[in-house]
């Protein structure tokens, strides 16, 4: 009888060197320390200080199985061994927790989230969805990462700022869910500073195409721009 093949392996989340170098040397571990710990304790025998090693230099990262026993070795969570995650398998290892568990706190059947995280695109619904950032910890810029909708808030962004702001309210509160008297704030703001920007490059003598790679520049960065003026709100 034919075996089912294995899931493959996952790429780890994005792994902080310095983290990991820092977290040793407090523990007064050298490398050959820490492979000895996940060889024994994690069973994970082709780990060798070089390896460690490798990782702190950043020359090679850990898996997903590696970053858990390296976190356990160190006595750290798998979150503080990881730069800022993005994707929603990522916000899970951060917070250390199996995918049966998201699943079943979220209320999705576990293949149907496998798959979600496999593709980076969240299928939930919006009383999922609110589950999610929960068990996560997702802040807002994140969550709307992570279920998929940063494009279309982009797109969103960029017809406010290029047209009348005011339309838009109501459409970018159902992507990004913020007080209304914020948005209105910050879609006005993000306005302004584009249509300034606009009317000084040409009034520098730049031309319509400096102009237009100006604009251009402002809207690709629209969403970095509108978490900015978010946080900068009382």
């Amino acid at each position: 009888m034919r075996r089912p093949s294995p899931r493959p392996e996952q790429p780890g989340p994005p792994f902080n060197a310095l983290a990991a170098r820092r977290l040793r040397a407090g523990l007064g571990m050298g490398p050959e320390h820490v492979a000895h710990g996940m060889r024994v304790s994690y069973g994970l025998p082709y780990v060798t200080p070089d390896l460690i090693i490798a990782w702190e230099r950043g020359i090679a990262s850990p898996g997903n199985p590696e970053l858990t026993a390296l976190a356990g070795v160190l006595w750290c969570s798998p979150g503080e061994l990881i730069g800022r995650p993005e994707t929603l398998r990522e916000h899970r290892i951060a917070r250390g927790m199996a995918p049966e568990d998201v699943a079943r706190t979220v209320g999705v059947e576990l293949r149907a989230y496998l798959k979600m995280e496999d593709t980076d695109a969240w299928r939930g619904t919006d009383r999922q969805s609110a589950m999610l950032a929960d068990v996560l910890g997702l802040a807002l810029p994140d969550f709307v990462a992570v279920t998929g909708r940063e494009e279309q808030l982009a797109e969103l962004l960029s017809s406010a700022v290029s047209t009348r702001w005011q339309g838009y309210v109501r459409p970018v509160a159902k992507v990004a869910p913020l007080d209304r008297r914020v948005l209105e704030n910050v879609l006005q703001e993000l306005h302004q500073d584009y249509q300034g920007h606009m009317a000084a490059t040409l009034s520098w003598g730049g031309g319509s195409g400096d102009s237009h790679a100006q604009g251009r520049d402002f809207l690709d960065r629209i969403v970095d721009h509108f978490w900015a003026a978010v946080e900068k709100q009382p």
